[in-house]
């Protein structure tokens, strides 16, 4: 017997209707019900009225008595209720409304748990039956099948037969589709989803035109891939043979989207079905595939360029109806599911750039592997942007090549999850699990996914089983690990010739007709072949126009500089603006401390900190229309509490951003505190910069090491693009470094392996020491043309420093200075030096402080800010002026194994310029970074400091 009373339960009960027909009740409340009626029958008076209107017509048995409750068998009751009383008599209502109940609960598990059952599998493998989507588990007879139940309220007649019923939940749930949605939390999605399937069994009826589309474009993809095999043996393609369908599918949501006012589509994949896709839904001339299949053009790709299956591609696609929509196959690295994050980044500029409702008019789909889609972190990371506010984009279409393996490895040994898709039950969106060898299905899933996405404006999971016909590429043997799998496969006709035949019973199209548009497809694809074998043959190049026309990449040009300074009135008035807000905004008592210290700043009463320099740089920016993106983990206050660039009121909480108030373009200005994501929000933001290169697009750190989780994106997009896609990006990413004593986690960006990427002038790598430097930095990042990816290494302890300063003047005179020579007063001429130390970043003021205490005024100090590309004739200039042999010294807090020294050594030799002897001092080599002790951290700090000075210390070795 339930523990909780009617009357403590009553108010989650719907009243029951009116009109003499059962309950309206969820499938749980039955045992209420009878509880509430025997309430009713001691006491009439302590139930509600419209439940004692209801039971009096009920007329119960004499022998009505108290007994065991309802309560069918259920996963948390297998084996049903045990009886120890006589089972109270009902009256025939009573009878009814306890069918009802029944029918209701066999209807919900089919909605929860019919995808268990559904026919996915194009082999034919069989799946599980669960007891909870058989009648007999709720007590159902034969007899009851002929029963007739309401349902009105499920779509379709109002009275069915439960035999019908039974069919049509199996129709609707268990065919060739299978819909997880009941994780959804809003009852309106539910039964949006629910009616959309249920009022047509998941079916949707296609015309012969749309049928006649569908099969050709399955013979399209299959004669590709079988002119590949035939044409090219043994080359590697990664095959799209066994999942064919997905290129109809593509057609059918190119198709739908430009019915739904979509003008713009980008797309990502990794390498299965890429050049059938590149081809067949991206028009990519099949005589430019064949010409990389036979590498006709070595000379063209020296040192440069990527495999085919990795190429990117654009194309306005025209819809039967006339409607263009303009393609973009993101370029993607092996690197499987990296490629989602950039996707995604690159719709949301083109959103930002387009303005209001362009999230309805740029979406993107991204086609991901089963195993990866289990497997890879970036999913989640992905998926968990999707309804932040400044990384959504209106609804991904997520389209789940399910091959059932992974390279050599079956589903048990690669996740532990029911689904490969079981990651995006995270969201509030329905997961379609679809057979690939019923294309009809695919379609019905293709139109409610698009439904779904125009209408919620969320991400949607197509999961396409099917299967890989050859290996993971075409030298693998699959049968080594697979075998009795692939005995199965090689027995199945491809999916081409099962659609047929369903057209050829449904007299749709003749045998004829469908050999004429396979010999169609062949033969055009042999003139394509002839072609791109042909001597004349000229293969155009992408010539990066469009939005980057006039932007360049390549080597550095001598002069790559712009002007950036401004005079010192605007750049006062554009930290003055910064300061203000609202009579009716109440800031955090000591940001309005903040905000006087930035106004006396501004009236050039004091010099400016870092956080000043970086306002007034974001806000000269915005005042000239650009557009500026910043986002990373706590951003908008900044990790060191530095930046304050959005306040928030200090009584209510509301968010205020003073930037806008200097912007041209207010709505230009975002800064968004990201998720704690590292590899998701780097790949986003430099997907946005690709597609926003005249904005400023600023990733930070939140230290500078957690830069290592997102090593992928570096190392396969970041430093590499401009060579292997030709595709240029002006990113700025901010990694916090310093020594300080924070241990090994806190204290390096790891320097060394961007300076080891680094070649051909892929990115720059900067290192600022002073607010002026920080300032004309990213000025000059957005004035120059000249676009590469922008790595710095930003302060920690500088934020604050006293010394760490610059006025207003240096700002406006000043541009960046890529190597700053010695200025300070007092300290001796060149020509009486008697070493000179160069360094970066930091552990300039500890020297610059060791040299004052000590008095080593023959000591010169440079600083290098810019260590790539290298600035050798800056530094030579700084350098005439020093006597052949003063020797030189490298200066920094890294081990001998980290930081710049290595690189620098590899390119100077033990020679600067070939006159002044060069050396490193450094903490020794170190298989990490720092320690984790403050006091040995200090310790190691001083001997460096005092072996920069000394030709020997206590602590030190003598330098070399």
């Amino acid at each position: 017997m339930a523990s909780s009373t009617p009357t403590e339960s009553k108010q989650t009960v719907p009243a029951p209707p009116t009109n003499g027909h059962a309950p309206d009740l969820d499938v749980q409340s039955l045992l209420f019900v009878e509880q509430l009626y025997e309430q009713y029958l001691a006491n009439p008076g302590s139930v509600p009225e419209d439940w004692q209107n209801y039971f009096s017509v009920l007329q119960p048995q004499e022998n009505f008595q108290i007994g065991p409750r309802f309560n069918p068998r259920s996963i948390f009751n297998p084996t049903g209720a045990e009886s120890s009383g006589v089972r109270p008599s009902r009256s025939k209502k009573m009878e009814v409304a306890g069918r009802q109940e029944r029918l209701d609960q066999l209807i919900r598990n089919f909605r929860v748990r019919g995808h268990i059952m559904a026919s996915l599998d194009p082999l034919g493998r069989k799946r599980p039956e669960p007891a909870e989507l058989d009648p007999a588990f709720y007590g159902f007879t034969e007899e009851d099948y002929k029963s007739r139940f309401s349902t009105s309220w499920f779509g379709g007649p109002e009275v069915r037969t439960l035999s019908e019923m039974v069919q049509w939940l199996r129709n609707t749930y268990c065919r060739s589709i299978g819909v997880q949605f009941m994780h959804i939390d809003s009852l309106s999605v539910r039964e949006w989803l629910q009616d959309k399937m249920e009022r047509t069994a998941n079916h949707l009826r296609l015309d012969k035109e749309e049928q006649i589309r569908i099969l050709t474009k399955l013979s399209d993809a299959i004669v590709f891939e079988e002119f590949i095999q035939k044409k090219f043996i043994g080359a590697k393609s990664f095959s799209l043979e066994g999942a064919e369908t997905l290129v109809p599918l593509l057609d059918m949501a190119i198709e739908r989207s430009s019915d739904d006012g979509v003008h713009e589509i980008v797309l990502g994949m990794a390498h299965r079905g890429r050049l059938n896709v590149l081809h067949n839904i991206m028009s990519k001339s099949p005589r430019d595939i064949f010409r990389e299949f036979e590498d006709r053009d070595p000379q063209l790709n020296m040192g440069r360029g990527d495999v085919k299956y990795h190429l990117g591609y654009s194309h306005d696609w025209v819809s039967t109806k006339g409607n263009k929509v303009h393609l973009t196959l993101c370029f993607n690295p092996s690197h499987l599911e990296f490629v989602n994050p950039v996707a995604l980044g690159r719709v949301k500029a083109k959103q930002d750039q387009f303005g209001p409702g362009a999230k309805s008019s740029t979406m993107c789909i991204l086609i991901h592997g089963d195993a990866a889609f289990a497997g890879e972190g970036i999913v989640q990371e992905t998926l968990n942007l999707s309804e932040l506010s400044g990384y959504r984009t209106g609804g991904t279409i997520h389209v789940v090549v399910n091959n059932q393996i992974g390279f050599t490895t079956s589903p048990e040994d690669s996740r532990s999850t029911t689904y490969a898709t079981d990651v995006a039950k995270m969201l509030q969106i329905p997961i379609f699990h679809v057979n690939g060898e019923d294309p009809e299905a695919v379609a019905q899933v293709v139109s409610l996914a698009m439904d779904f996405r125009k209408k919620f404006k969320r991400d949607v999971v197509i999961d396409m089983y099917c299967y890989r016909r050859r290996g993971h590429n075409e030298g693998d043997e699959p049968s080594f690990t697979q075998p009795v799998l692939y005995r199965r496969i090689n027995e199945r006709p491809n999916v081409f010739e099962g659609y047929l035949e369903k057209l050829l019973q449904l007299r749709e199209i003749t045998r004829n007709e469908a050999t004429y548009i396979v010999e169609q497809r062949r033969e055009q694809l042999e003139v394509e072949l002839s072609i791109a074998r042909s001597d004349d043959y000229v293969h155009k190049h992408d010539t990066g126009g469009g939005i980057w026309g006039g932007y360049y990449g390549g080597l550095q040009p001598h002069q790559d500089d712009a002007e950036t300074g401004l005079p010192v009135q605007e750049l006062s008035d554009i930290l003055q603006r910064q300061t203000t807000y609202p009579d009716d905004f109440t800031p955090h008592p000591k940001i309005i401390r903040l905000l006087e210290q930035r106004a006396k700043m501004a009236a050039g009463e004091t010099e400016l900190d870092w956080g000043a320099g970086e306002a007034i740089a974001f806000g000269s920016l915005a005042r000239e229309g650009y557009r500026i993106r910043l986002s990373g983990q706590d951003v908008e206050r900044g990790t060191f509490s530095h930046r304050h660039a959005v306040l928030h009121d200090y009584n209510t909480g509301n968010r205020y951003m003073p930037l806008r108030n200097v912007a041209k373009f207010p709505g230009n200005v975002n800064i968004y505190n990201s998720a704690l994501s590292e590899a998701g929000v780097l790949g986003f933001d430099y997907g946005y910069s690709l597609d926003c290169p005249s904005g400023l697009t600023i990733w930070e750190a939140q230290f500078g090491d957690f830069s290592n989780a997102a090593q992928v994106i570096f190392d396969q997009f970041i430093c590499s693009a401009e060579e292997k896609w030709r595709r240029l990006s002006g990113l700025v990413v901010l990694l916090p470094h310093g020594f300080e004593g924070q241990g090994p986690e806190h204290s390096s960006a790891r320097l060394e392996r961007y300076l080891m990427l680094a070649a051909e002038d892929n990115m720059q790598i900067v290192v600022p020491t002073t607010p002026s430097q920080f300032f004309h930095m990213l000025r000059r990042q957005m004035l120059s043309k000249w676009r590469k990816p922008l790595i710095v290494m930003t302060p920690k302890s500088l934020l604050r420093h006293k010394e760490a300063v610059s006025t207003l003047e240096e700002l406006a005179n000043d541009g960046f200075q890529k190597v700053i020579p010695d200025r300070v007063e007092g300290i001796e001429p060149p020509n009486k030096v008697r070493r000179i130390l160069l360094c970066s970043g930091k552990i300039y003021y500890d020297l610059l402080q060791q040299r004052r205490e000590n008095e080593h005024n023959d000591v010169h100090i440079i600083r290098v800010e810019q260590l790539y590309p290298l600035p050798q004739r800056e530094l030579k200039q700084a350098l005439k002026e020093y006597p052949d042999n003063t020797p030189v010294y490298w200066v920094q807090e890294e081990p001998e194994n980290m930081g710049a020294w290595r690189f620098m050594r590899i390119h100077f030799g033990e020679k600067l310029f070939e006159r002044l002897p060069f050396a490193g001092l450094q903490r020794p080599a170190s298989a990490s970074p720092a320690t984790g002790s403050k006091k040995s951290h200090d310790m190691e700090q001083a001997s460096l400091l005092e072996a920069a000075f000394q030709d020997f210390c206590k602590f030190w070795p003598a330098p070399d």
